[in-house]
């Protein structure tokens, strides 16, 4: 008859067991939190994206409300609307200020508006473009903005804006 070896199997793991676990959680949440700065990279972009549009659409509704409000009055369509590059906040009424590639759009603490005036410097640029032809305005509207050394954009409205009341 046969006799069976009674033999210990050893049940501890080995040194290169724990080094290959190890790594491959290390991989594992290495991935992991690469993926998550992904996500955030993006989300931060998209939001900026979707704040630029507002703020073209904006540049554009500044100017109409010139036009608009200057019908109101009485007074030329066009008054305050001349042709050039021009930086504008949402309550000005005529287009004062050239632009300047220098200024940011700040954010507004208590109103949560973006103007020129006092607030929190934002990355967003605002630049409002005016071409007049004949009884036409061509606007157009760039937004750009900056992001960890990047600038992005220009995310670019266009409207053109018509004498249209008599």
């Amino acid at each position: 008859m046969l006799k069976c070896l009674n033999v210990k199997m050893n049940k501890s793991f080995t040194i290169i067991e724990v080094i290959i676990a190890i790594l491959i959680v290390t991989i594992g949440v290495s991935s992991v939190y690469a993926a998550i700065q992904q996500i955030v990279s993006y989300t931060h972009h998209s939001a900026s994206r979707l704040t630029a549009v507002h703020l073209g659409e904006e540049g554009i509704e500044i100017v109409r409300n010139i036009r608009d409000t200057n019908w109101l009055k009485g007074i030329a369509w066009n008054n305050g609307l001349g042709a050039g590059f021009w930086e504008a906040d949402y309550d000005d009424t005529p287009l004062f200020n050239p632009y300047n590639d220098n200024h940011y759009l700040n954010l507004e603490a208590v109103s949560g508006l973006y103007g020129y005036g006092p607030g929190d410097q934002t990355n967003f640029k605002r630049k409002i473009t005016i071409t007049s032809v004949g009884n036409t305005l061509e606007v157009s509207v760039e937004v750009r903005w900056e992001y960890k050394g990047n600038t992005y954009g220009p995310i670019t409205v266009q409207e053109n804006l018509y004498n249209w009341y008599p």
